[in-house]
Parts: C-alpha cells; structure tokens; sequence
C-alpha cells in the first residue's frame, strides 16, 4: 500500500497519525547525476563531506564506469542520494551561470593519480578565474619541464572538472585542446569566465603562488 493510500486508511479508523518517507542512511559515498550547461555531471562525495568526483559522464556506461572507480578507490556503499549534493551542485550551477567566480567546496583526490595530485592543485593554486595557462608552463611549475604530454593526460583524466579547472589549459598557440567534456564545454567555461572577468582572459601564469 502507497503511503497516500495508508494515510487515508488511517483517518478512516479515526487515528489522525502522519506518515513520513523513511530516512535512509547516507552512503559512504553519495552522488547525483545532473543535466548543466555544459553537459550531463556525475557528482560524489564521501561520508565527511568532501567532494571526490564532478566529471562529465555521456552515458550510462560512463555512469557505471565512474561508480566503479568510486566503488574500488572508496567503498562500495555508493549510494544515489541527491540531497547530500546539494552544496555542491548549488555552487556548480552558480558556477556555470556567472553568478560565482570560486568553488568553497573542499575536495579530496581520491580518484587521482599521484601525479594528477600534484598537478592539480598546482593549477587550482596558479590559474586565477579568467587567465590561462599552457601545458608546457603547467609541467615547468611542478618542475616537470619536458612532461607537457603527461599534464595533457593527466588534466583529461581530471576527477573534479571545473572545481579544478582543468579548462583554463591550452596550447602554447593558444588553440583549445582535448577537454573531457568536449570542446564545446571548454570553449562555453572559458568564454564565461573571460565575459565574467570584463574580458580579461589572457594567458597569466603565477608560478610563485
């Protein structure tokens, strides 16, 4: 019986008793699945609070494949539960929609490589909102300076798209490259952010940060 229907049956006996939907236990991993701007976004965060994944998935088969990873890195009590996203993807869509220029959220790299642990906090910690950065002076700052392709790898294997804002990252020309949620999606993040910042997206790389 559907809890409208019990309620019903229950005024009838003259009981005045209210059902309420049963609270389920959070997962040691919960995550949503969001349709944004630039595309379909599977959201997680662990037990504590921190985000470990906001990564484009196109399809169910990439759904899977990223509850997977979460499963195998975290805990396989990965559970959809919407409501614990809440702050992450309200700060996401402000994000995407100009109204915010920083993300609060506190991450954990649960996902990544321990090069990818390296690099992306250099960039979150040296790309400013608006500016960008080549792949040859990201590999220079992590002293790196011959390991351009391997920081191309390791930002398309980004866990925490936009967060760490892998987009900020083009080509010595200036070319857009290879982005994990298509080129589409990075030239709409970089355009916002160069709108956003009056049109000040020139290449800016602060190594001493």
């Amino acid at each position: 019986m559907n809890p409208d229907a019990l309620e019903e049956a229950l005024r009838g006996l003259g009981t005045t008793a209210t059902l309420h939907p049963p609270r389920l236990p959070a997962g040691d991993v919960s995550y949503v699945v969001e349709d944004t701007a630039i595309g379909r976004m599977l959201l997680a965060r662990k037990a504590d609070g921190a985000l470990v994944a906001s990564t484009f998935v196109a399809d169910d088969d990439a759904e899977a494949h990223v509850l997977e990873r979460l499963s195998r890195a975290l805990s396989p009590r990965v559970l959809r539960q919407p409501a614990e996203l809440d702050e992450a993807r309200r700060e996401l869509e402000a994000f995407l929609d100009g109204r915010s220029h920083r993300f609060t959220l506190r991450t954990d790299l649960a996902l990544a490589t321990p090069f990818q642990r390296v690099v992306l906090p250099r960039l979150a910690a040296s790309v400013g909102y608006g500016h960008r950065a080549t792949y040859g002076e990201l590999a220079r700052a992590v002293e790196r300076p011959s390991a351009s392709r391997a920081v191309g790898a390791a930002l398309g294997a980004n866990p925490l798209c936009v967060v760490l804002p892998c987009h900020r990252v083009v080509a010595a020309s200036g070319a857009l490259t290879g982005y994990a949620g298509g080129l589409a999606a990075k030239r709409y993040l970089l355009d916002l952010e160069a709108r956003e910042s009056h049109g000040d997206a020139s290449m800016s790389f602060d190594a001493g940060r």
